[in-house]
This record gives C-alpha cells, structure tokens and sequence, in this order.
C-alpha cells in the first residue's frame, strides 16, 4: 500500500504571527493615544444643558412662576447652572469643567425673564469656554441659546 504524503498547512508561520503582533501593537499604541488626550469637556453637552435651563426659566416666566431666573457659575469642578430663586424651588444642572474656564460675563450671571420670555434688559450675552479649545455660546436677548458669537 502506498502512503500518500500531504504537505504540513496547520496554522500560521512563525513569520506571520510576529507580523500580526506587531501590527496589534501599532494599532494599539495609536489608538490609546488617540483616547488619551481627549478632554471629558464636551462644548455640545455644556450648550444644551444651558438652553435646557434657559427653557426652564422662560417657560416659569410664561406661566407667572417665581422660578423666572437663570444664574450661570463656575465651581471648581463644575458649570452649574441655577433655575428659580431660594431652595424650595431652584432647579440646578451641572456640567464637569474639565479644566475649562468661562469668560465673556461677570461670574455668577444672573439672567430675569419677563412675562413674554425675553430676557429682562433686551441684552444678548456671550459666553466662551476656553481650555484645549475655545468655544463661544450665545444668549440672545429673546432667551434664545445658540452656538457661536451673539449677532449685533
């Protein structure tokens, strides 16, 4: 009887499994320094956390509420943004800083809102968050939270 002889094709050489660490190994590097210098300050998140709170206050403002006021201030750690007046009623949110500061107004910002929704003194105000970024948001005279610097 003859034996027939087949050629060893089990695996992987030794060649292409270095070739495949090296190539995790690259792949890996970049990626974890990619993640690494990101910042936890997410510009999108502070805007939409501020014209959350503005909303607030506006809407109290239409119903005749005493909540009708926005203050906006920075803590250590934090941007935090007060609805209402007092304890009872105060509504708070807060956004991580991240080493971020805001500037562009007097800390702490205390915005009134009228019985139509505007803010009272028909003034618009910019605020910029700087750190590994700048980022400018508006708050226009009308309560309105937008990104961007407050057209004239």
């Amino acid at each position: 009887m003859k034996m027939l002889r087949v050629p060893n094709s089990f695996g992987f050489t030794i060649v292409e499994l270095v070739m495949i660490i090296i190539l995790v190994g690259v792949l890996s590097a970049l990626g974890i320094g990619l993640f690494a210098s990101r910042s936890a300050f997410s510009p999108l998140l502070v805007t939409q956390q501020l014209a959350s709170a503005t909303l607030l206050a506006q809407q109290a403002a239409l119903a005749g509420n005493s909540a009708d006021r926005l203050t906006v201030e920075q803590t250590a750690n934090s941007f935090v943004f007060t609805v209402g007046v007092g304890t009872t009623n105060a509504r708070t949110f807060s956004v991580e800083r991240s080493g971020t500061s805001l500037s562009g107004a007097s800390l702490p910002l205390n915005l009134a809102f009228n019985a139509t929704g505007e803010v009272v003194g028909g003034i618009n105000t910019n605020l910029t968050f700087s750190g590994d970024s700048t980022y400018q948001t508006c708050i226009s005279s009308l309560g309105a939270v937008y990104s961007g610097s407050c057209q004239p």
